[in-house]
């Protein structure tokens, strides 16, 4: 490839996207999901960021996007041939799994989001790899001995956990997520701190355990998404955080399926 390239991830509560030029990252933005947002609405919030970063719009050559948020895949669709004239958009879907060097068992069964953390996890950790990504879901992508996708774990992840119980309690509040001073909350802040920090750290470890009993085999395990500097200090496994490994995945995606063209 040439020139600079536009990666996408299209999650449920966030829209990161970032320009990449020769491996490094120029820039990147997350905006919030929005699923009533029109092209246009789209289209003006991608121009005033890129413009506000001094993006040259003309020298994007190619644009890689992954979404799990299936409707807003045709407006990104509509709005991005107008900002970006001459580049080449590829979405990622199971028609470019083959070109990977992990493989997909279950095409159709598993997230974009989650092939592109694979792909980034294995180019840099190699096989027997997890990926703890904490999003809105809190999922797990395992790796096998033959670069392949063995399976996955989903929870719900920790913001969506914190949401549920300010909607669903009258007296329960919402609350920044960070480590309480102690496991024993004193008010109602840090009980709920408490109950969701050390209670998903828990959670992380123990999926990580199981895993790894079952495989009969030691894992690497790398830890990215919104809030995995938070959860990763205080788990036993994850020695490795990667914010940009979903957007790296994309990158490397977008590289694969050009070498696959030529």
């Amino acid at each position: 490839m040439s020139g600079m390239l536009l990666a996408i991830d299209i999650g449920n509560s966030n829209i990161v996207f970032g320009i990449n030029h020769q491996n490094k990252w120029l820039n990147y933005w997350r905006i919030q999901t929005d699923h009533l947002k029109t092209a246009d609405e789209y289209e003006v919030i991608f121009r005033s960021l890129l413009d506000a970063g001094k993006i040259d719009r003309k020298k994007v050559n190619d644009i890689i996007l992954s979404s799990v948020v299936p409707s807003l895949v045709r407006p990104f669709d509509e709005m991005l041939p107008g900002l970006f004239n001459e580049a080449k958009i590829t979405v990622v879907t199971p028609e470019v799994y083959p070109l990977l060097p992990v493989q997909i068992l279950n095409p159709y069964e598993i997230g974009s989001d989650l092939v592109a953390n694979a792909v980034a996890a294995f180019q840099k950790f190699g096989k027997l790899t997890t990926v703890v990504d904490f999003g809105t879901a809190l999922t797990f992508t395992t790796i096998g001995k033959d670069a392949e996708i063995k399976g996955v774990a989903i929870a719900p992840g920790l913001q969506t956990a914190v949401d549920s119980l300010a909607a669903g309690t009258a007296q329960l509040p919402q609350v920044h997520l960070a480590a309480p001073p102690s496991v024993l909350g004193e008010n109602t802040v840090h009980a709920i701190q408490s109950g969701i920090v050390y209670g998903f750290t828990g959670l992380v470890d123990s999926i990580i355990e199981r895993t790894e009993k079952e495989l009969g085999e030691k894992l690497s395990v790398v830890g990215t998404g919104g809030l995995s500097t938070v959860i990763a200090p205080l788990t036993k496994h994850i020695k490795n955080v990667e914010p940009m490994l979903t957007l790296n995945g994309l990158v490397q995606i977008c590289v694969f399926i050009y070498q696959g063209e030529k």
